[in-house]
């Protein structure tokens, strides 16, 4: 090696020295120093075009999601109800947003995690409350509801227990036949009043007074032309009210039609909202102080399909609830579709609890006026 190549090497090991970063501590001043230069480097990186033209289907995908949460009334509820689909399924669309971060931040699509904050701020607008805990202690009254489900295994097991929870009022759905005698001697001891309409039901430890038939299957047209005499058996909602030692409270009971999902319909709902609007109808001309709703409604209060019924009617959940409070199916929750609704008393607190073997779980709440 001559002398020219020798001053030629040292001179760019001189120059890789200067350039090199000094390696310090976490407290010493060279990674004070070493801090404000990574995030120039930074600032440099997404300063060029480059980040920002990366990933334009991320992008498109993140402005989508915001927009289809902000604008979730607009999508078309003709034909195959996909709005109301959609707005029962619209907490979990948030999953979307951690898995389109991940691939915008793969890409390095500086775009793309721009675009998710409109699907992160709406999703935090329309859910973010519930994720809080807002119940208080105390209440006049307990009242619980669930659906039981007809094809339980061991409806004795699930009545023994209901009669565990704590509930001064307890509503009971598609009870059947078979099973109505297993809730009544597993309920008997806790619950001296109760009342079976069809497939509802009411136990109480109040007195309770009489109860009438909601016909939520044959509202409008063809129920004018539908036979005076109809079978009880087949009765899918009631009004009582329970005395109380401060007034009368009206308690309505529900279990709306089912809904399904299939190819060549779409969201079927047509059972539902025909059970919507009977059940809407008695509540707005009932003219009671204090109001309850219990019951399996086969849909989410963001389904707009719902709104006629939940006019006037607070849910409990969002009021004194913690989290979303999904109730079906009870294995693997994933919506709630059993509410408590109140109108002229004001809701402590708000709970799933535990399964008892049906395939929903019961919800609970305390009110106090």
């Amino acid at each position: 090696m001559n002398h020219e190549q020798g001053r030629t090497r040292t001179a760019a090991h001189d120059r890789a020295e200067r350039t090199t970063e000094p390696t310090a501590g976490p407290g010493e001043p060279g990674a004070r120093r070493a801090a404000p230069l990574r995030v120039l480097r930074v600032l440099r990186a997404t300063a060029r075009p480059e980040p920002w033209k990366r990933g334009p289907v991320l992008t498109a995908l993140a402005l989508l999601l915001g927009l289809l949460l902000l604008l979730h009334a607009q999508v078309p509820n003709a034909g195959w109800h996909l709005g109301s689909l959609v707005e029962n399924l619209l907490p979990w669309f948030g999953l979307f947003v951690p898995l389109l971060l991940a691939a915008a931040l793969w890409r390095r699509s500086a775009a793309a995690v721009l675009a998710l904050l409109l699907p992160v701020a709406t999703w935090l607008n329309l859910f973010g409350g519930l994720l809080t805990d807002k119940s208080r202690p105390g209440g006049d009254l307990t009242v619980a509801e669930q659906n039981v489900n007809a094809d339980n295994p061991d409806p004795d097991a699930t009545a023994r227990h209901l009669a565990g929870s704590g509930a001064d009022l307890l509503a009971l759905v598609e009870l059947t036949p078979q099973a109505a005698g297993a809730y009544e001697r597993g309920l008997a001891a806790a619950y001296p009043y109760h009342v079976v309409l069809g497939t509802v039901g009411l136990w109480s430890r109040l007195p309770l007074g009489e109860a009438e038939p909601i016909d939520v299957m044959n509202y409008g047209p063809l129920a004018e032309r539908a036979p005076a005499a109809r079978d009880l058996a087949e009765n899918r909602a009631l009004r009582t009210t329970v005395t109380t030692a401060r007034g009368p409270l009206t308690v309505y009971v529900a279990h709306l039609g089912s809904v399904r999902v299939t190819p060549a319909t779409g969201f079927w709902t047509a059972s539902r909202d025909i059970g919507v609007q009977a059940l809407g109808r008695s509540l707005a001309a009932d003219r009671s102080e204090r109001v309850l709703l219990l019951g399996d409604l086969n849909g989410t209060l963001d389904d707009r399909a719902l709104a006629g019924l939940t006019a006037g009617m607070r849910s409990a959940q969002d009021t004194a609830g913690d989290g979303f409070g999904f109730t079906y199916p009870a294995s693997f929750p994933m919506v709630r579709i059993d509410q408590i609704l109140l109108r002229g008393v004001t809701v402590t607190y708000s709970r799933v609890l535990p399964d008892d073997g049906s395939d929903h779980l019961p919800v609970a709440a305390g009110v106090r006026w």
